[in-house]
């Protein structure tokens, strides 16, 4: 037997420059032993070899942690970034069958009003004090909306309420919530600080109207890795994830601004420049002072200097102030320029805003006014022309099919509205009001190729679909996405 055969092929294509060295023709001086090549062989099997394999595999399963925790914090923002439903009031309901449907009011600004227990469903079926006792708060709160949890016995609920509405000619309309997460901020430090008076489930109810109302200003006040629209979250290391959906959070709060004298602490303790204990400070000093005025007013509270005011100012709103400014994205330190601006039309600076006529005349002469650079001068403008204005998406809602309310009831090729909980790098997640999820495959989601699902939907996004089949054993159900 050669040399060559004794050696075997694959470890000759790691080593190529050791064929000379095995060459049976190569002068004998050249060539390597069998004892030498046995010690190379052993060196590469035991030594060299698992150290690759261990090295390759952790960078696969780095990559793989990265790719995960990309898809949490996509997800994390768009559902942070969903529309809100604006300053209503709302009736949230925790739903429940053996402990009831908690119930809570909230007002436009997300304080509670009333609470109350019904139990309409089994075993109990007390449906009808159910109904007295959401009519009288319907009538003496003038409740425009309910936000419904879409957990257990939420279609039930759903049903209840809209049967009441139309029975009893109510003017507000209910609709399926996403309770994410409300049970975790119930049981928190920070529900117990706000309500410690009241029951968990109550502040379960209160965090569903909430979010129903503004899904940013409630949802900080959960740990982000407890919301669930992650993929594979529990594999990837928690340091990492925590400090990604960190700033998840920090920049979603700073895109869409803080009302000063509406945001609780822990709002605003995500805006840039703030910690947890200059938000407790801001806080303290509107209940000791009264409603913030202006920017200005911020230097004035403890720990707040120059710096830190550099930092936040600009993602603080204040309404209907004494500086009409204030309630824009421009920074403080830029309204001389913008009173430059408004003196070149001889106007006022508070002429400016939503002036779009104004404003047109002001971009002919961006050359000789744009002293801070022309980014900074056509980001001015665009916050004149809609100051305040929310970068999130119009509120809409979906409307699930009353006919469909357990697995049992799905057929094949249902045509259903639902709403997008999950995207996943293989297809995305929707709730069709059955209380299990269905999964649009990324070869479903349109007829073309996909390589990103969030190019095509986002968490929260009310989506057309098409049951292609239901696997009632297994609980599983198969959609393909109409319209995308």
């Amino acid at each position: 037997m050669s040399l060559k055969e004794t050696v075997g092929y694959p470890n000759r294509l790691i080593f190529p420059h050791l064929n000379q060295l095995l060459d049976d023709k190569a002068p004998e001086s050249q060539r390597m032993t069998p004892l030498q090549w046995r010690y190379l062989n052993t060196a590469w099997e035991n030594k060299l070899l698992p150290k690759l394999e261990a090295d390759v595999l952790s960078q696969l399963k780095e990559r793989a942690e990265e790719g995960a925790i990309q898809v949490f914090a996509n997800n994390l923002q768009d559902l942070l970034m969903a529309a809100p439903a604006g300053a209503h009031r709302v009736l949230g309901m925790d739903p429940g069958f053996r402990n009831g449907v908690k119930l809570a009011v909230i007002n436009e600004q997300g304080s509670l009003l009333d609470h109350d227990v019904i139990y309409p469903h089994g075993p109990q079926n007390r449906i009808q004090e159910a109904n007295a006792i959401l009519s009288k708060l319907i009538h003496q709160h003038r409740i425009g909306w309910v936000a419904i949890g879409n957990g257990t016995a939420s279609r039930e609920t759903e049903a209840l309420i809209k049967a009441l509405i139309k029975d009893s000619n109510l003017e507000c309309r209910a609709v399926v919530v996403s309770e994410a997460g409300a049970s975790v901020y119930s049981a928190s430090p920070i529900a117990i600080e706000e309500f410690p008076d009241l029951d968990v489930t109550i502040r379960g109810a209160i965090s569903i109207a909430r979010r129903f109302q503004d899904p940013l200003a409630e949802l900080v006040k959960i740990d982000p890795q407890a919301i669930g629209v992650g993929q594979y979250q529990h594999d990837v290391k928690v340091s990492q994830l925590s400090k990604s959906l960190a700033n998840v959070v920090e920049d979603c709060v700073n895109r869409v601004g803080v009302d000063i004298n509406l945001a609780s602490v822990s709002l605003l303790s995500y805006v840039s420049g703030l910690t947890h204990r200059l938000a407790q400070n801001i806080i303290d000093y509107r209940q000791q002072k009264g409603r913030i005025e202006s920017r200005a007013e911020l230097l004035k509270i403890k720990g707040i200097g120059d710096k830190c005011f550099e930092q936040c100012a600009g993602f603080l709103r204040i309404l209907n102030g004494k500086e009409a400014l204030d309630q824009s994205g421009v920074h403080p330190e830029s309204y001389p320029l913008v009173q430059k601006m408004a003196a070149q039309l001889k106007l006022k600076a508070h002429d400016l805003l939503n002036n779009s006529g104004a404003l047109q005349q002001l971009k002919q002469l961006a050359p000789s006014l744009s002293q801070a650079g022309n980014f900074t001068y056509s980001d001015i403008l665009n916050e004149l022309a809609k100051p305040g204005r929310d970068p999130r998406p119009e509120f809409r809602y979906a409307s699930f099919d009353q006919s469909v309310q357990t697995l049992e009831d799905l057929q094949q090729g249902m045509v259903l509205e639902g709403v997008v909980t999950n995207v996943a790098a293989f297809g995305a997640f929707v709730d069709l009001g059955v209380h299990q999820d269905g999964l649009i495959h990324i070869s479903q989601l349109a007829d073309r190729f996909v390589k990103d699902p969030r190019d095509f939907v986002r968490v929260g996004q009310v989506v057309n679909v098409t049951v292609l089949e239901i696997d009632v054993q297994r609980k599983r159900i198969a959609l393909k996405a109409n319209g995308l």
